[in-house]
């Protein structure tokens, strides 16, 4: 029986030099978490500026990770020197756990997440990960659809939160996005005439090498973003 869960951590910059620092830790972070016990899967991940535009926003970086056990994650974000300094250079940060519902695909050859077995009907958070590498003949013409199938997300008053992420800028792409329940993410994706469209171009010109959809129940929120805490969940910091 699994017990792995998935963790997606969101640092926000402010200086110049913490700027620079964070993307040099893009490079050099690599050597730390290759090591880290119990990380099975990990991404450092840049960020790109709101409505999913694909220029960089400088200001905020991601660290998806994969773990064996919680404990493990735990243990990690307790300890380890190198989240002591993604803390300290930091001016916010905002950490997301959460137990695998579906995945479908695969992301460097690997399908890395694995279905949780304890999830409950308790919550009714869902949180959603995509990721694409995208053709490069391709590339032009998928950025021009996105505005479009992206614009029904602004009326969706159940979206909680969402960032487009990824590893390399306009090839490499990721989303996250994060809703209050089941019917919030319905609407959007499968009522809203404009994603259905671009769900429909994906199958009919195959705009990727490689893609991954997986749905995830978050179950612990540490931290904060814009000043809250994005969820409602009653536990306590990691110092």
């Amino acid at each position: 029986m699994t017990t792995q869960i998935t963790t997606l951590t969101f640092f926000k910059y402010r200086s110049l030099y913490a700027k620079f620092w964070a993307f040099g830790m893009m490079q050099f972070a690599h050597y730390t978490l290759r090591k880290i016990d119990g990380l099975s899967f990990y991404k450092l991940l840049g960020t790109g500026k709101e409505g999913f535009n694909p220029s960089p926003d400088w200001t905020v970086y991601a660290l998806l990770q994969v773990w064996e056990t919680e404990e493990k994650a735990d243990d990690f974000f307790r300890h380890s020197s190198l989240m002591k300094k993604y803390r300290k250079y930091s001016s916010e940060h905002w950490t997301l756990f959460m137990r695998n519902r579906m995945a479908r695909g695969k992301w460097d050859g690997n399908n890395p997440f694995a279905i949780h077995p304890a999830l409950t009907e308790d919550i009714p958070y869902i949180a959603v990960i995509t990721r694409a590498t995208i053709k490069v003949k391709y590339l032009r013409r998928f950025w021009k659809s996105v505005p479009a199938s992206q614009r029904p997300l602004k009326k969706n008053t159940g979206l909680i939160y969402t960032k487009g992420v990824g590893e390399v800028p306009y090839m490499q792409m990721a989303t996250f996005s994060l809703w209050e329940n089941q019917k919030a993410l319905d609407d959007f994706a499968y009522r809203s005439k404009e994603h259905i469209k671009i769900i429909g171009d994906t199958r009919t010109i195959g705009w990727y090498k490689e893609e991954l959809f997986s749905r995830f129940q978050p179950y612990r929120s540490l931290g904060s973003w814009n000043g809250i805490n994005p969820l409602s969940f009653t536990t306590s910091e990691l110092d």
